[in-house]
């Protein structure tokens, strides 16, 4: 359970803690965006030689940015596989009924590089931004979005309050699967359907956990008189800097870049 990273933030001073998080929440999305249109080994090189420049950036261990892989290593190698089999082409191996292709091979490959290349790039936004700073630039960017600018306030607030909570709900996950195997409970022997209702005594207790840590929450921001994001400022104004635009600047740039290389190929 500790190997999950998403919500966590590793306080560090680097260039990429001292981005503006609006410049950071938009370069994950660029470079997510990015990703979905690279399709070769070029494209896929210069995106890992981003994402290298990035973890250096933010002095963010590499240990500990690859641990966001782990939760997920699973989903990787379960959709690689299918991809691998089930995707028509030109036969490469063949044993019985189980076929792998040329086409196979090339979209398992595309899949798995694209889907660690996005988890690792997309940790580093919640490892280099504070939950505060994640909330001001989500607000910020809703603003200017017409339909969403009179409620910016509060799903800026609702999405830092989900990633707060996941370290929590992670910790208290880990006790209680703790305590349940104390009792001498068994989550890993028997059929699917028996480690599923094994399930159970895990899954209750950590909903009850988070609905009663919930209700506890909107009873304090109550009890102090919160009413939202009508006629409240910042202690910190956000504002963009010169290592903002060449940030983006550079990103565009590389994701350019990523693009073109299909006329490679």
């Amino acid at each position: 359970m500790n190997d999950i990273t998403v919500g966590q933030y590793y306080p560090v001073d680097s260039p990429m803690h001292r981005l503006d998080p609006r410049t950071k929440l938009k370069g994950v999305f660029l470079y997510v965006m990015g990703l979905f249109f690279v399709n070769n080994l070029y494209g896929y090189g210069i995106a890992f030689i981003l994402l290298c420049v990035c973890v250096a950036c933010s002095k963010v261990p590499i240990s500990y940015v690859l641990r966001s892989l782990k939760p997920i290593l699973m989903v990787i190698v379960f959709t690689s596989i299918i991809n691998l089999v089930w995707t028509q082409g030109n036969v490469v191996w063949q044993m019985g009924f189980i076929k792998i292709t040329d086409s196979g091979i090339s979209l398992a490959a595309n899949m798995a590089a694209r889907l660690v290349l996005i988890i690792t790039g997309s940790s580093l936004l919640t490892l280099t931004t504070t939950t505060v700073a994640l909330t001001d630039g989500i607000e910020m960017l809703l603003r200017k979005v017409p339909l969403l600018s009179k409620v910016s306030h509060e799903i800026g607030m609702m999405m830092s309050i989900a990633l707060s909570f996941i370290p929590t709900l992670t910790e208290e996950l880990d006790r209680i699967v703790k305590a349940q195997k104390s009792r001498g409970a068994d989550f890993e022997s028997g059929n699917i359907a028996a480690r599923a209702k094994a399930m159970i005594p895990i899954l209750v207790p950590l909903f009850v956990s988070a609905i009663q840590r919930a209700s506890e929450l909107a009873m304090a921001m109550e009890s102090r008189c919160y009413t939202g994001g009508t006629n409240r400022t910042r202690m910190k104004e956000l504002k963009y800097r010169p290592a903002d635009h060449l940030s983006m600047t550079c990103l565009v740039a590389a994701l350019a870049a990523c693009y073109f290389t299909k006329a490679l190929v």
